[in-house]
């Protein structure tokens, strides 16, 4: 009976260090780039989430997807997405990134139609471009989810 109580008390730490500790690397093609680099400033600080940025896709867990995707670009997003060591989690920024945008593809043939037809998607961020503040609230809405608790809606007036 203590074994189990040890382990699941050892569980819930061992999530809430995953979730504290997001090391990612980000993809950016369009102005939500722009917007997470906003987010990393120290106006903002992803750090303060734990958040630290990395080149090596077998050291980070957390593959942010800014802006669109095109049918060119896809497998080598998907490629990079298998480089990257489980657990693993994707933060799709942007309407462009959710589905397509502007650029969608009544508009465009050459704009896959949500990230989400190529790699899973964890959390999406809606907006366009998403204020720093929404990227902070997808984070913590992401963090949220690998400890296991019940998401907090984030309501924008």
């Amino acid at each position: 009976m203590v074994e189990s109580f040890y382990l699941s008390t050892i569980g819930k730490v061992l999530k809430w260090a995953q979730s504290r500790s997001l090391w990612y690397i980000s993809t950016g093609t369009g102005c939500c780039a722009d917007e997470v680099l906003d987010a990393m400033g120290c106006r903002y600080d992803l750090e303060r989430f734990g958040c630290l940025p990395q080149v090596d896709p077998r050291q980070s867990d957390l593959l942010i997807v800014c802006g669109m995707v095109s049918y060119k670009a896809a497998p080598h997003l998907k490629r990079l997405y298998d480089e990257m060591l489980s657990p693993k989690y994707v933060l799709a920024v942007g309407a462009c990134a959710n589905c397509g945008g502007p650029f969608s593809p009544e508009f465009s043939y050459s704009v896959v139609p949500g990230v989400d037809q190529v790699i899973p998607v964890d959390v999406y961020v809606p907006g366009c471009p998403p204020r720093p503040e929404a990227i902070m609230n997808g984070l913590i809405a992401l963090q949220e989810k690998i400890c296991g608790q019940e998401c907090s809606r984030f309501e924008i007036e």
